[in-house]
């Protein structure tokens, strides 16, 4: 379980394949900031770009760490098949703040972004999300993107999918990689899970 809040700025630094053909999966190898991985242990979870990983290997001394992504993962989700930056956020424990929203690190779906623009202090953030995921996005509600948990500002129902728009403070684009998005890029969407939940119990059916 996470909250969203990205508690370390990382960077694939190698891709390399785990098989010979697309049905094999990945593995990366993962730089970290100094100090990072310090409680980290084998076998822990932690969520690159809001897509929950298990560590394989740990390389301290080097700031590095390595997971396996299998082939079904990096066909459900965006920017982990590729170098470059990365969110980072260790698994909740129990005593922590829940300083963003509940968050699973399971990928719904993948949003494109339509601009990342400024808007006097701040930056707005448009991100075109899928259609199956419309219907559990409100205003004022909670979204995770590539791992940050975020308020939606509005939306909009369109053919193509449902628009959404993001406020987002120079703090949020300081400290996380979301400030290097662009039009065109894809990133990683988490619907709340309340949103969740409350569609399975209005769609159940009623007891006999």
């Amino acid at each position: 379980m996470f909250t969203g809040i990205i508690t370390g700025l990382g960077q694939i630094q190698q891709v390399a394949p785990m098989g010979t053909s697309d049905a094999h999966g990945k593995r990366l190898t993962i730089s970290t900031p100094a100090g990072y991985l310090d409680d980290v242990a084998l076998g822990d979870s932690i969520a690159l770009n809001g897509a929950c990983m298990t560590v394989t290997s740990l390389m301290p001394p080097a700031l590095r760490f390595t997971v396996d992504i299998s082939a079904e993962s990096l066909s459900k989700t965006a920017g982990l098949d590729q170098a470059g930056p990365i969110n980072l956020e260790k698994a909740l424990r129990a005593n922590d703040r829940l300083g963003g929203h509940l968050v699973s690190g399971h990928v719904d779906g993948i949003g494109l972004v339509q601009c990342l623009s400024p808007v006097g202090e701040s930056w707005r953030l448009e991100i075109l999300a899928p259609k199956t995921l419309a219907k559990y996005l409100a205003y004022k509600g909670s979204i995770t993107v590539n791992g940050v948990s975020l308020t939606v500002n509005s939306i909009e129902d369109q053919d193509a999918g449902c628009l959404m728009r993001i406020n987002l403070i120079p703090h949020t684009l300081q400290n996380t990689a979301l400030g290097n998005l662009c039009a065109g890029s894809n990133v990683n969407l988490e619907i709340d899970l309340i949103a969740r939940y409350v569609e399975r119990m209005l769609g159940a059916s009623a007891p006999g």
